[in-house]
């Protein structure tokens, strides 16, 4: 079976999912269709009634709280909105307020403030934090004058080479790939929806924090960072790896910069026999009685070698944008 085939069925098999969220990346990440188009909103509105849903917010108090910490791993109340706004949840439901209100007592609170280092010369900050409020404040339309304080804090905090770190030790100049990449995100949507021009001047030059290392190589030697990061996972959480920087590029604008195409190389090189994309690690565990690091869902076929559905429309969606992937509409 031809390539053209085998991305049309696989195609066709997200579209009639029954998870919602992956119906909507299908549609808009894949197809083109505009957000607004009358699918994509009645796909988009599934989500928000989806058993995933249901779940994600199960935690919930009769306050509409979460009652653990705002960053506990990953059932808190800052993880809970990243993932609702990754995965497409229409915006507006008022909610969600409490839970914002949760993530921002924290990340705007003065024991926090206190948390914040400056050493020699740099804001030494686990930027991704402010960068994921932002994010989700921003694509579930929760957004206040405190999200302007936000996006001002991280254009504040960033390193004169792009990015930004939280590693305390002074000899660091070098911006974190796991700091750096959701403020990226976060800034860049920033400025799409208010015209920020500082937003876009820091989201450009964190962008080239990453594409001048190809998305994964060291500078100095061209040596592979980490194996991690090349390797896929949904949900990467505050973790690294090609698929969700490539992702995160198409978003930027930049992925047709040729430094993007040996990540893009790779990606494809991992596409399955059946034009899918399998998990090749997870960051969490469904366990109830894990400590830590525990998701109340489970994300998609993690078994060696079988097609993961978050992972394949994520994947198929960036090959698209590069113009790699030829599907009929």
């Amino acid at each position: 079976m031809d390539t053209h085939t085998v991305a049309n069925l696989m195609l066709h098999r997200l579209l009639e999912s029954d998870e919602p969220s992956i119906r909507y990346k299908a549609l808009t990440g894949i197809l083109g269709c505009p957000p607004g188009s009358a699918e994509a909103k009645a796909a988009r509105e599934d989500i928000r009634s989806s058993s995933r849903v249901e779940r994600l917010l199960s935690e919930r108090g009769p306050d509409g709280r979460i009652p653990l910490g705002p960053y506990s791993k990953w059932m808190g109340a800052h993880w809970v909105l990243a993932a609702l706004a990754d995965i497409g949840y229409p915006p507006g439901d008022a909610g969600l307020i409490p839970l914002r209100e949760q993530v921002l007592e924290w990340l705007l609170g003065e024991r926090h403030a206190r948390s914040i280092k400056t050493i020699a010369g740099r804001v030494r900050r686990c930027a991704s934090q402010e960068g994921n409020a932002l994010y989700a404040m921003l694509s579930l339309g929760l957004a206040d004058e405190r999200a302007e304080e936000l996006a001002r804090r991280l254009r504040m905090w960033q390193w004169p080479d792009g990015g930004w770190n939280c590693d305390k030790k002074r000899e660091a100049v070098h911006s974190s790939f796991w700091e750096s990449l959701i403020p990226l995100r976060a800034l860049g949507l920033h400025a799409r929806l208010t015209g920020n021009e500082g937003s876009r001047a820091a989201a450009r030059c964190a962008a080239e924090v990453f594409l001048k290392r190809g998305l994964f190589r060291r500078q100095q030697d061209g040596q592979v960072m980490r194996e991690e990061f090349l390797q896929l996972h949904y949900p990467a959480y505050w973790r690294y790896d090609i698929l969700a920087a490539l992702r995160v590029m198409v978003e930027a604008g930049v992925i047709h910069d040729p430094r993007c195409g040996e990540a893009l190389d790779l990606l494809e090189a991992k596409r399955l026999p059946d034009g899918g994309f399998a998990a090749e690690g997870k960051f969490y565990v469904t366990a109830a009685s894990a400590k830590t690091s525990r998701s109340t869902v489970g994300w998609g076929d993690t078994k060696a070698g079988r097609m993961n559905e978050f992972i394949t429309v994520e994947a198929l969606s960036v090959l698209q944008a590069a113009g790699r992937l030829a599907v009929a509409a």
